[in-house]
């Protein structure tokens, strides 16, 4: 009888445990949601300063592709290519980032 009895209570002290951390789980789900609206309210600025930081690149891209040409060497289409392409990376990472997150 004293075996059946701490097996009795073994039993419904794990139950209650077991219970005791359903009810803990449904919090979960409050943290998932305040950070997802903490992180959606940095994308608008942070794809700003992605655009700003393209315009940057742009602007001295713009004078070094001048400079070189300016300085008689003709074959410039690599280094109108690298920096605009840079800029063009720039530009569109920042739209992808406002549209995956519907900004």
């Amino acid at each position: 009888m004293n075996k059946q009895k701490t097996k009795v209570l073994s039993i419904s002290f794990a139950s209650l445990l077991y219970s005791g951390s359903l009810y803990a789980q449904g919090g979960g789900t409050t943290g998932i949601n305040a950070a997802t609206s903490s992180l959606a309210s940095y994308v608008d600025p942070v794809g700003n300063l992605i655009l700003g930081i393209g315009a940057v690149v742009g602007l001295i891209g713009g004078v070094m592709v001048y400079i070189k040409w300016n300085s008689g060497d003709r074959d410039i289409n690599k280094e109108v290519m690298s920096w605009g392409g840079s800029c063009l990376f720039l530009v569109l990472v920042s739209v992808v980032i406002k549209a995956f997150f519907g900004v």
